[in-house]
């Protein structure tokens, strides 16, 4: 569900032009990831997709693509810091337990298209039946997305806490932080079970790494259970 809302996310966002989208929905019957099971003019729009979003960075699709991320400014300065000996001692690190740090772990990380990495294989792709079940117990769950990200965007997310059939207690309406509208919120509840779904403008895949006073205001006011307002 989250892949697949990319198409619907990209051609929101201006990606991708109404053609293109407009061809996509039409031949595809809803399915925008499996080009491999595809007919023959769904390929045609979904490589017309592909190319379009060839060059964007789907962390954040604001900011400039790399071929390469692991070499990206932030990767490689916060690699060389984690490998200073001086770090390691003063973060208590057990020398010879890892050989190396790098920021990104590909034998952890999950790539579209990859049944398992290296020392994984992956067998549960959605932990869409994990909140169904939650939705039925006394608790409470924020989810949260950065309105730029295109790796699960928020369009994606909005379509499977629809499919938890919870009511509506607050509508989609923003939020403001210092005087700047920074999120869009909406709660759902239902019997003990409360879900509250915000969007922070501006935000890649990594909310806090992207917007950190914002993110940490939401988690903050959502943990107190303080009443949000939408005055500024």
């Amino acid at each position: 569900m989250d892949f697949n809302s990319r198409l619907e996310y990209a051609h929101r966002m201006a990606l991708i032009s109404d053609d293109v989208y407009q061809s996509a929905i039409n031949n595809c019957n809803g399915n925008y990831v499996d080009i491999m099971r595809a007919n023959s003019a769904c390929t045609k729009s979904l490589q017309s997709y592909e190319e379009c979003t060839s060059r964007i960075n789907f962390s954040n699709i604001l900011d400039p693509y790399s071929d390469d991320e692991d070499n990206s400014n932030d990767t490689l300065a916060i690699n060389t810091w984690a490998n200073m000996e001086v770090v390691q001692q003063a973060l208590n690190v057990r020398q010879g337990m890892v050989e190396k740090f790098v920021s990104i772990n590909s034998t952890l990380h999950y790539r579209q298209g990859k049944n398992d990495t290296f020392y994984y294989a992956y067998d549960i792709f959605s932990s869409f039946s994990y909140h169904k079940k939650l939705s039925t117990k006394n608790c409470r769950a924020l989810i949260f997305n950065g309105d730029h990200d295109l790796t699960f965007p928020y369009v994606g997310v909005e379509q499977w806490i629809s499919s938890l059939n919870l009511e509506v207690e607050a509508p989609w309406k923003p939020f403001f932080f210092l005087f700047f509208s920074c999120r869009y919120v909406t709660k759902y509840a239902q019997n003990n079970y409360s879900l509250t779904f915000a969007t922070v403008k501006g935000a890649g895949h990594s909310v806090t790494y992207y917007k950190p006073k914002e993110g940490f205001e939401l988690v903050q006011m959502w943990l107190s259970s303080q009443t949000y307002s939408s005055d500024s």
